[in-house]
Order: structure tokens, then sequence, then C-alpha cells
């Protein structure tokens, strides 16, 4: 039996959740998503600046999941802008 997933802290909430290329219309653009978890990553490692034991302490889990976590938002942006795809932020359980 796995172990019960951790409540994961999430400081502040993303004010824009949708970006997309200009002049190309949303319905002919691929949509990438990214979980709240993602978002936060991102904006504590690459907008606060915290290293990587700091950021998993703020968002009370440990350095390896956020590490996953952080990848994972990478590899998804990275993957939305050279591709010209549209990037959604997810921030609820849908």
């Amino acid at each position: 039996m796995p172990r019960p997933r951790l409540c994961r802290k999430i400081k502040s909430n993303p004010n824009i959740t949708f970006y997309k290329p200009i002049w190309i219309p949303t319905k002919e653009l691929e949509i990438t998503e990214i979980s709240l978890e993602e978002w936060e990553s991102i904006r504590l490692k690459n907008v606060e600046w915290l290293d990587q034991t700091e950021a998993a302490k703020v968002m009370n889990t440990s350095q390896s999941t956020f590490q996953r976590i952080l990848t994972s938002a990478h590899k998804k942006l990275s993957t939305a802008i050279v591709n010209g795809m549209a990037i959604k932020i997810i921030t609820s359980q849908e």
C-alpha cells in the first residue's frame, strides 16, 4: 500500500492562468497543462531563487519529490515554448 500523499503548500496563486503565442488563434493551438504544484516549483526556484532544499521545505515535500515536480514543469514549459504551444495552469482539481 503506497504512502498517503502529503498536502503540499502553495503560497500564492497565479493571476494569469493561460499563455499563448501572439497572432495564433487559440483554436489552432495545442495546449499543454501544468499543475499548480509545478507552477509553484518554478516560482520558488526561478523567481524566488530558493535552493532546492529550501523550496522543498516551503512546499512541505521531500527534496527528491520537489526535484521531480520541477523537472516535469521545466519539460512541459520548454516543450510548449519550442513548439509554439499554449500553456494552461490548472488551479483546481478538475
